[in-house]
């Protein structure tokens, strides 16, 4: 005898209708509606800020041969997994994994691959997060100091870095509150471009100085030892978008017909010729003007014309404005879920309100106690970017699709895993020696 099927539960309804819900509220999932570019829009967004602003600084601690030749290879690397990670989105049919951890637990298992992803994901978002309130604050300063120093009348009074700092977090207290990805889709690609091309652009008029020097910057061997695995972070750092691929990529609508990996990857490769003509530029032109000089962030090496160094620190503004909510958004994402699904609380505009503004807070706190520009761009680069976005996605792909030993799928990925795994090793040691010696003369809070 033939059982008839049996309906569903009232209770497994009622908690798909609850999770259904759930996924409209939370900021990832929220809106499925995005196009191709607005794929691009946010892989630029997310890649294109503080780290291109360091590339200048990373040549001169790497030279140009080695510098030139890791700027590259890392675009290419990079942009490999990144197509992996758009691959995988939905490499099961009906399925589609929104969340770095989500992919990560069904390659590693459900409580392994919540281990291995999230912390990583949390320090790479984390960090990005309190580098782009340094930035914000650091910029927001260099245009004030420009401004007051070309117009006396103004009469301005010396202002601490903490405070311009504070500034620039009081516009994310308001901002962190919009809803989703898709509310800042168009907000900081504009500024984004323009900086980067003032960037170079005003180094290449400015012309080469009479006395620039190539050399290492270091007086000792072990220092230009310690400078070049610092410089490599900060490549790594440059190249962190993988971070937020896949929630970029669960705000494209999918189907059987068009999945959403079409769009998705023809935004992704947009979003890299953007970023290629952002990045070699400024690194390669701000290394050759200013040699071992170089600060870590280029704009400060500037200083005529007084008028465009004053815009390109205002676009930065805008534009890191818009990459610390491309950022935040999974950190959102994260916590909003471990409060209405794991802790029971009733989602409400009040309880995100409260969460957002926290998390706001902290990374204000951490960034005008530690403001370590450079130092925190190679420290965190390495650390926790070069996983997330040089090795594990091959790691990944390894796992689930297992292809053929000794093939060019197998060699790349390996390839990839090996120099990452290298970077994740090097660069944070580097970076850790900077911090200290910047640390020796730092006064909090100054």
């Amino acid at each position: 005898m033939v059982e008839l099927e049996q309906p569903p539960k009232e209770e497994a309804v009622v908690s798909i209708r609850e999770e259904q819900d759930l996924n409209k509220w939370l900021p990832i999932t929220g809106s499925r509606n995005a196009k191709w570019y607005y794929s691009a829009f946010h892989n630029i967004t997310a890649m294109v800020g503080a780290g291109v602003l360091g590339l200048p600084y990373a040549m001169s601690e790497l030279g140009w041969g080695p510098g030139a030749t890791i700027l590259l290879l890392s675009w290419l690397i990079t942009l490999y997994t990144l197509w992996q990670m758009v691959e995988m989105h939905e490499m099961v049919p009906g399925k589609r994994f929104d969340r770095y951890h989500e992919l990560g637990q069904h390659a590693f298992g459900e409580r392994l691959g919540l281990w291995i992803v999230v912390p990583q994901q949390l320090v790479v978002q984390v960090g990005a997060s309190i580098v782009y309130m340094i930035t914000g604050g650091n910029c927001l300063k260099k245009f004030h100091d420009i401004i007051c120093n070309h117009f006396p009348n103004l009469h301005c009074k010396p202002m601490r870095s903490t405070y311009f700092t504070v500034i620039f977090a009081a516009v994310h207290f308001l901002i962190s509150h919009l809803p989703n990805l898709n509310s800042i889709a168009f907000f900081s690609v504009v500024a984004a471009v323009i900086y980067s091309t003032i960037s170079w652009g005003a180094s290449l008029s400015k012309g080469v100085a009479p006395d620039v020097h190539y050399g290492p910057r270091a007086s000792t061997g072990a220092g230009n030892v310690f400078n070049f695995l610092s410089g490599l972070g900060d490549v790594a750092f440059a190249f962190a978008g993988h971070s937020v691929v896949l929630e970029i990529q669960a705000t494209i609508p999918s189907t059987p017909e068009q999945p959403s990996k079409k769009p998705m990857w023809k935004g992704c490769l947009v979003a890299y010729v953007v970023v290629a003509l952002c990045y070699f530029p400024v690194a390669l032109i701000g290394y050759w003007v200013f040699g071992d000089r170089v600060e870590d962030n280029i704009l400060i090496s500037l200083e005529k014309p007084w008028w465009l160094v004053a815009t390109a620190n205002l676009f930065v503004v805008f534009h890191v404005i818009g990459s610390y909510q491309v950022f935040t958004m999974p950190v959102f994402d994260f916590i909003e879920t471990l409060l209405f699904v794991k802790m029971k609380f009733k989602p409400t505009k009040m309880s995100r309100f409260v969460a957002r503004s926290a998390y706001v807070a902290l990374t204000l706190f951490i960034a005008i106690t530690f403001p370590f520009f450079g130092g925190l761009l190679g420290f965190f680069g390495g650390l926790a970017f070069a996983p997330t976005t040089y090795f594990l996605p091959c790691i990944m792909w390894l796992s689930l699709y297992k292809p053929k030993k000794c093939s060019l799928s197998w060699f790349a990925n390996w390839f990839c895993i090996i120099a990452g795994v290298l970077l994740m090793i090097l660069a944070p040691i580097g970076a850790l020696r900077q911090i200290i010696l910047q640390a020796k003369n730092f006064k909090f809070y100054s």
